[in-house]
């Protein structure tokens, strides 16, 4: 005996959406920093770029700066690492820059002496 066909599926309605795919995890890059001298020896204005690769935002956390202490004839004499917040939030797909400054203790660069910011990391959440 034949069998009857069966009924056709109901058409999805095309006029409702389709959930959103569940956002990433912020994920930030930094750029190289930028540096500009301050009013003192021992301080120097960075700024850096932080670009939000990922779906959400990233909405707090720290940024560490690792500043080099360098004599008059070019030795790095140390490495201090100091450390401000996160220019937060940072939207999810966005870049965002920010001008710090960053200062070292005095007695730590004397006369003659100057300080150079060269690596930037971020932590963030």
């Amino acid at each position: 005996m034949p069998s009857k066909p069966g009924k056709p599926a109901e058409p999805s309605n095309p006029g409702s959406p389709s959930p959103p795919p569940p956002a990433t995890p912020a994920s930030l890059t930094l750029g190289a920093p930028q540096r500009a001298a301050a009013g003192k020896r021992w301080c120097e204005q960075v700024t850096v770029e932080f670009r939000n690769t990922g779906g959400s935002p990233a909405r707090s956390g720290t940024v560490t700066f690792a500043t080099h202490i360098i004599g008059a004839l070019g030795v790095d004499w140390a490495t201090i690492r100091t450390s401000q917040p996160l220019p937060a939030p940072i939207a999810g797909g966005s870049t965002r820059s920010e001008t710090y400054t960053v200062c070292l203790e005095s007695w730590r660069v004397p006369l003659g002496m100057r300080v150079e910011t060269r690596d930037v990391s971020a932590v963030w959440q």
